[in-house]
């Protein structure tokens, strides 16, 4: 039978959001790239939460962005409303959230998939790779159509093997009622890769005509517009926004699910997948939260055209009667109307472990892997490993080394890092608190941190790399200004420091010392610094935020150079970790199983003690002399 056959150089399976940013990022560094979907109607999908960001993941966007990804500009073209969270506390942990349009953010995304350069779009189910000699060669579809590529990139989300369910119904689909991908499961064990199985939940959708928001509290969105792209403006984005809704579980709802857990495909053990620990099913709270009256609930909308809701904080794989029964006990829901049942789903996914730092398969040379696929939760976690992962298959095609990330330079650097190192027997998700750094990891500077390398990858166009270098010498000549513009104690001056609830000043001082106060910043000190030229608000931030936590900074670039030291230790690839003397079995055993790239890497793998790391150090510098 004669069957279709085409040569690329980078294939992409899947186009949720890892595979969107794996297929523009090769694109657009000039290989020819094909992307295959399950459907059209799965690309960008929001299965889950229509929203981009939130804490910690509004850090990987900014990240996704500065790097020359996109989910920062879809997500400015099609939010409905736009927060900063955290914003009562420091700047590391403000993290920017946007409730999105669902429909109109696949939209825009398929549309620029559709309109790049080099990139083909495809509806076609992968059923097979095509691997030899340890080599990716290319993958054959459900139609036995053959494709040649010099890279593949995996980003099957919740694809494969998907089953959904709610209480006794179960039926053998992907997200949302989307067709599964039945069969590469199969062909990833015949070559050797390990799978687990895990699973995420989603909540029902209502109908907004029948819910009471007159007895819920309204979720308005920020006056001010800060866009997830640094290629934007406020002015260019702000458009009016679309209240969401909170409101509470109570006694009752919670006495219903108690009432129905056997009922409940998690608890009558009929699903297999683990779940994700820190989004938990209303089942899960209820059950973990026993001393818990009530639990949040927030009431968003899917989009500007569309009445459906979305009921965030209760997902739910209890039967569909119990679904009725238990969000009519919350209030503002009394008469609700559902339009899709919540549901659970599980999914085949691979062993992150597996995979080097570079996000390629250690045994597989050329195949590389991202997303929920990877073990991972969340859109924002999903496209930044199809970023990296799309980077790195084009370097392949090309020769180059492989971009990595370090957990000093980026969020992304730490989400790679904890996957591919430690042990994930859950669904993984990005939190401020794994980020060592912090502090220098702020979202508010990821273009300084980032666009430097987006530009030397091939992301970044010159026109952005000179606007960005223009910001950057501004901060860093207005910082030098303020620390040599002196402010005497006088009248003026001490009147305007008392205005703003600060000490006066018994002698002189220089601008960057007054803001260096916690009351003070540099907009307020504006009337007495008649020189100053006039800057845009994200240079004004950087401005703040350097002056004012100057000390912590330092600080934590000392512990940055003492980390590097252990990052640039490199272990050679030839190493044997049988033939290290003093290692634990448990460390020799963890060693081969990850093949770490650094010492540093080494010494963040679970069951490797500090004194393992301190015999293999001593083995490698007998290994140096000996050569």
């Amino acid at each position: 039978m004669k069957t279709v056959e085409e040569c690329y150089d980078v294939i992409v399976v899947g186009a949720g959001h890892a595979g969107c940013e794996a297929a523009l990022a090769a694109a657009r560094l000039g290989c020819e790239t094909i992307i295959f979907t399950v459907s059209m109607n799965s690309v960008a999908l929001m299965p889950c939460n229509p929203n981009i960001g939130g804490s910690s993941k509004g850090h990987l966007v900014k990240e996704i962005d500065a790097l020359g990804g996109e989910m920062g500009k879809n997500i400015d073209k099609t939010y409905i409303q736009s927060k900063m969270l955290n914003k009562s506390k420091g700047p590391a942990v403000h993290s920017l959230r946007a409730q999105a349009d669902k429909d109109a953010y696949s939209m825009t995304m398929r549309y620029t998939l559709q309109n790049t350069d080099h990139l083909t779009l495809r509806q076609a189910e992968v059923t097979e790779l095509i691997v030899e000699d340890g080599s990716i060669r290319g993958v054959k579809t459900f139609s036995g159509a053959v494709y040649h590529a010099k890279a593949v990139v995996l980003a099957t989300g919740t694809y494969l093997k998907a089953r959904c369910l709610y209480g006794e119904v179960v039926n053998y689909t992907g997200p949302n009622g989307l067709q599964a991908a039945n069969y590469l499961s199969q062909s990833l064990k015949d070559n050797g890769v390990e799978l687990y199985r895990f699973k995420t939940g989603t909540p029902a959708r209502i109908d907004k005509r029948s819910v009471n928001f007159d007895v819920m509290e309204e979720q308005f969105g920020d006056e001010k517009i800060v866009p997830f792209s640094f290629t934007n403006k406020e002015e260019d984005i702000k458009r009016e926004q679309i209240s969401c809704w909170l409101t509470y579980t109570n006694e009752e709802t919670h006495k219903i699910i108690r009432d129905n857990l056997d009922r409940s495909p998690i608890y009558a053990g009929v699903i297999e997948g683990t779940g994700p620990r820190y989004c938990p099913s209303i089942e899960d709270k209820v059950v973990r939260f026993a001393d818990r009256k009530r639990h949040q609930l927030f009431i968003e909308p899917e989009g500007e055209f569309t009445n459906e809701m979305y009921v965030g904080g209760m997902s739910s794989s209890l039967p569909e009667d119990v679904q009725y029964e238990m969000y009519r006990t919350v209030k503002g829901l009394e008469n609700v109307k559902i339009i899709r049942n919540a549901y659970a789903i599980e999914y085949d996914c691979i062993n992150p472990n597996q995979l080097k730092l570079s996000l390629e398969f250690r045994n597989i040379q050329g195949l590389f892997s991202g997303g929920q696929f990877n073990g991972s939760s969340g859109y924002e976690e999903a496209a930044c490993q199809g970023l990296i992962a799309g980077i790195n298959a084009a370097r392949k095609c090309t020769g180059k080394e492989p971009v990595i990330l370090d957990r000093s330079q980026a969020y992304i650097g730490v989400l790679i890092d904890d996957l591919v190192t430690k042990e994930n027997h859950e669904p993984y998700r990005m939190m401020t608190s794994r980020a060592e750094y912090r502090l220098l990891l702020r979202q508010d500077n990821a273009d300084m941190r980032l666009t430097p390398i987006g530009h030397e990858i091939g992301l970044i166009d010159d026109e952005r790399y000179e606007k960005f270098l223009l910001k950057k010498d501004q901060i860093e000549k207005e910082i030098e200004r303020l620390k040599h513009v002196n402010i005497g104690a006088n009248k003026t001056v001490q009147e305007l420091l008392v205005s703003l609830g600060s000490s006066q000043l018994n002698s002189g001082s220089t601008l960057e010392e007054l803001i260096k106060r916690p009351e003070l910043n540099y907009e307020s000190l504006a009337s007495i610094d008649p020189e100053r030229e006039p800057l845009d608000d994200d240079v004004i931030e950087q401005i703040n935020i350097n002056i004012k936590y100057e000390g912590y900074i330092k600080r934590q670039l000392q512990q940055v150079e003492q980390f590097k030291k252990m990052e640039n230790k490199l272990i050679p690839d030839t190493i044997n970790y049988d033939e290290v003397h003093n290692l634990r079995n448990e460390a020799v055993q963890k060693l081969k199983a990850v093949h770490p790239h650094s010492v540093g890497q080494a010494s963040r793998i679970s069951g490797v003690s500090p004194s393992d790391i301190s015999v293999l150090m001593i083995y490698m510098e007998q290994m140096r002399h000996k050569k």
